[in-house]
């Protein structure tokens, strides 16, 4: 019998009312299926882990009452199974709001699958790291250092479903793993059944950004036209047993699913169409084929799978000194020029009032900042000079004070640059930096643990 597998949210801030219509459908339709909260990014995790450190209950998505509140009953009453990482930094703290959620919902026994076994601060300095997206292989000083986490696949997901879960959370695991445990644990393929589990992955990929592949991120007025943003519908896949799936989304919810709007998604973030590396299968799309076969349906096939990869993606992030960010703006007549002036008085005050190692862009939003380059370039071009623009300054320093000061030079600007300055806003905040390494997959030890009344019951 086809799985569904239904998209509740594609990143940590999406819709909150996303889930309701996807599982009215779910409900409707009467079939095995899952529901899947992808929350997490690599940032998005350092920013949970500090939110932990601030403060021991917190840690985990901060939007999970709005989220989950909506559809938590009616998923619990009809038997479809919640996955997220919306555990983040804290999975604990988040099977506690769950469970009390349950609780107000008429649910006092609500079976909570918990999985560990992402974070690996403690073990980082002992593993053997292959360098990957990283400048140098020495790691941060223990006191920098904010999160450490390896991307796991599917299977212990899966082995929480296998005990009973009903919810299932997780910190960091490979996004479509969210979407493939459900189906290996339904369908019972095996873990060297590459094509299928490549298949799955896939079907992971496609529903793991939400509404990215039923018309959001695609939408491009009078280019690629999309009706109802305001209603998007977000994404269910169904999948065959045998691997075959088709993209859909809920009748009457605003986007379109069409081969246009699956080819982007299937194509994100992949850096070789025939390896592309999960925890759980490398992915062969060399020859995949798309087709509409219905008013917003369309079939993927010919998805192809190899062994999975030896090594685990880890994503180190630690702190990296200061950003500051103020903002002025500039309106009507000879408005470009007055903008092109206070970024020039800018820089010849920070020539003297900041120290030389200070990282500083300066751009002009409203021309051309989005492709200047950090050296303004753009900025000296002809255009209009009547008009509305704003003034960015962002700088970097290892030493808050310097970054303080930097921006208060722009605040300055009020009375001490050109005429008509006004609005200005002001931010500071420390940095994250981010470095990628490769772990072995024997070194990360995972464990699936049922959350239930207080009790636990282990598989590892």
């Amino acid at each position: 019998m086809t799985f569904l597998l239904g998209s509740g949210a594609g990143f940590s801030g999406d819709r909150t009312d996303a889930a309701i219509p996807v599982v009215a459908e779910l409900i409707r339709r009467g079939q095995p299926c899952a529901l899947a909260f992808e929350t997490l990014g690599e940032r998005t995790l350092a920013a949970a882990h500090r939110a932990m450190r601030d403060a021991p209950g917190m840690g985990f998505e901060p939007l999970l009452e709005e989220l989950l509140s909506p559809v938590l009953k009616d998923c619990l009453e009809h038997g479809i199974a919640i996955l997220g990482n919306f555990g983040a930094a804290n999975p604990e703290g988040a099977c506690e709001v769950i469970a009390r959620l349950a609780r107000q919902v008429g649910h006092t026994e609500v079976r909570i699958g918990r999985v560990q076994g992402d974070d690996i601060r403690a073990r980082l300095a002992d593993l053997d790291l292959q360098l990957w997206e990283a400048e140098t292989q020495v790691l941060p000083d223990p006191d920098q250092l904010i999160s450490a986490n390896v991307y796991l696949g599917a299977a212990p997901l899966a082995q929480a479903l296998g005990l009973g879960a009903q919810v299932v959370v997780t910190g960091r695991v490979a996004d479509p793993a969210l979407f493939l445990a459900p189906l290996v644990h339904h369908f019972g393929w095996a873990w060297d059944d590459w094509d299928r589990l490549a298949a799955g992955t896939m079907a992971g990929h496609l529903g793991e950004c939400g509404a990215q592949v039923s018309g959001g991120y695609f939408a491009d007025p009078g280019v690629k036209d999309v009706q109802g943003l305001a209603t998007l519908g977000y994404p269910i896949i169904e999948v065959e047993e045998d691997g075959r799936l088709v993209v859909t989304k809920p009748p009457g919810t605003g986007g379109c699913v069409t081969e246009r709007t699956v080819k982007e998604q299937l194509l994100y973030e992949v850096h070789d169409p025939s390896a592309y590396l999960t925890p759980d299968v490398v992915v062969d799309l060399s020859n995949v084929q798309v087709e509409q076969v219905g008013p917003d349906r369309v079939e993927v096939k010919g998805i192809r799978g190899k062994p999975a990869p030896s090594r685990l993606k880890t994503t180190v992030c630690y702190a990296g000194g200061w950003q500051g960010e103020a903002e002025i703006s500039y309106a009507g007549p000879n408005a470009l020029a007055r903008a092109r002036l206070a970024a020039q008085v800018l820089r010849e005050r920070l020539a003297f009032r900041a120290p030389q190692e200070l990282r500083k862009r300066i751009d002009i939003i409203g021309h051309a900042s989005v492709f200047d380059d950090d050296a303004g370039t753009l900025q000296h071009e002809s255009a209009d000079v009547d008009g509305d623009y704003r003034l960015r300054l962002a700088v970097e320093h290892v030493e808050r004070r310097w970054a303080e000061r930097a921006t208060q030079e722009l605040l300055a600007l009020y009375c001490a640059g050109p005429a008509g300055g006004g609005g200005v806003r002001r931010n500071l905040l420390q940095r994250v930096c981010t470095a990628s390494y490769l772990v072995k997959r024997s070194d990360v030890e995972t464990l699936a643990t049922l959350f239930e009344s207080g009790s636990t019951t282990d598989a590892t």
